[in-house]
């Protein structure tokens, strides 16, 4: 006895998982390895801070050779902040290591290398003090809004790390004349978008305190 088309067309529901409402579970993505480029490239620029210190203060801090090292390094290490987060964000290697690893590098490096030249005397201690105290300040902003929100890397903020690793290349070369002159213009323009900027994550913490956050970026 042949079956039915309505019989036929009830086995043939049952069967197919879409029909039935069945759907079988996406596989869960692959977890991001600790160790890849962009958190290499991070771990990479924290090691080179201390070589960084130990080239600067070489022979009192101003000889012509050390000086020029401590330029190379600082650049090298630079450049690092450049592409690792473009390579997280860019091949999905985002992890949370490289969220909490990526910032700390960055203020090592260019807390170091202020400090570093203010006590050798090439830079004011007012201008050190400027932009070591907003990096403190927006560290505690961020962790006193952590529970309603996380406050984002903006373009202002990677537009100044930008213009401070530039001015402090240059302030690190033993350079004369209108070349020095020129360093210490775009370190006062980085203080200027320091200052700028900082004043914008006090406006970014109030509205996420009072609203929630946006979205999570590696990245400070």
């Amino acid at each position: 006895m042949s079956a039915q088309p309505e019989e036929i067309e009830r086995r043939w529901a049952a069967a197919s998982p879409i029909r039935s409402g069945f759907v079988p579970a996406a596989s869960e993505p692959a977890a991001v390895p600790l160790m890849n480029i962009a958190n290499i490239l991070t771990m990479l620029r924290i090691a080179l801070v201390p070589l960084f210190v130990v080239a600067l203060f070489v022979d009192g801090g101003h000889e012509t050779g050390w000086r020029m090292v401590a330029a190379a390094l600082f650049g090298l290490a630079a450049i690092t902040d450049r592409f690792d987060g473009q390579l997280a964000r860019k091949y999905g290697l985002v992890t949370d290591f490289g969220k909490l690893a990526d910032p700390i590098a960055d203020k090592a490096l260019i807390g170091s290398a202020v400090i570093g030249l203010s006590v050798l005397g090439d830079l004011a201690w007012w201008i050190t003090l400027v932009i070591c105290g907003r990096e403190i300040g927006v560290t505690l902003l961020r962790l006193a809004v952590v529970r309603r929100g996380v406050i984002p890397a903006g373009r202002g903020g990677k537009l100044k790390t930008l213009m401070q690793s530039i001015a402090i290349a240059v302030l690190l070369l033993p350079l004369s004349g209108w070349l020095a002159g020129a360093g210490m213009v775009l370190m006062y323009v980085a203080v200027a978008l320091t200052v700028i900027t900082g004043l914008d994550y006090v406006g970014q913490a109030a509205r996420v305190w009072f609203a929630g956050g946006p979205s999570r970026a590696r990245g400070a």
